[in-house]
């Protein structure tokens, strides 16, 4: 099977819930560690294996987090997707390791949402307006590169 349709089938077959809760915002969200649980056994079904780099990147005096993940089959790599995800300069109660932490995360997510057609678009977490008459966009700065073929 060609490439193309690995990542296809994959991206078809993969049913990722959103597993995780948050109680102040009223709303169900999903997590890289799901998505990552949800398409393990696909990986093994198409012989593939995915893998994932964090590079930290300067921007306009900011410090980002970008993820890159990368489909292989045979050990060949060939489709990635990168995310940024920007530091907070404080965060309450996390030491710098923490918030580099949640950084990658955030990224990570957003990273295999774009290499794998999950689309977020509708998630609470990002139209949830908090009791405010606007949507809180993302605070640590997501942008998602497109998926590239390699």
């Amino acid at each position: 099977m060609e490439n193309k349709n690995i990542l296809s089938e994959i991206q078809t077959e993969l049913k990722a819930p959103k597993g995780q809760r948050n109680n102040f915002g009223n709303y169900n969200y999903r997590s890289a560690e799901d998505i990552l649980e949800a398409v393990k056994p696909l990986l093994k079904k198409h012989n593939c294996a995915l893998v994932s780099n964090d590079e930290m990147v300067e921007l306009c005096g900011r410090v980002y987090v970008k993820t890159t993940v990368m489909l292989a089959f045979e050990n060949q790599p060939f489709a990635s997707a990168s995310a940024f995800a920007r530091e907070a300069l404080a965060k309450k109660g996390m030491d710098e390791a923490q918030i580099t932490g949640s950084a990658s995360s955030y990224s990570k997510k957003y990273a295999l949402n774009s290499l794998l057609a999950i689309d977020d678009t509708k998630d609470a977490d990002f139209t949830n307006k908090h009791g405010k008459d606007s949507p809180v966009a993302p605070t640590k700065g997501v942008a998602t590169t497109n998926d590239e073929l390699i």
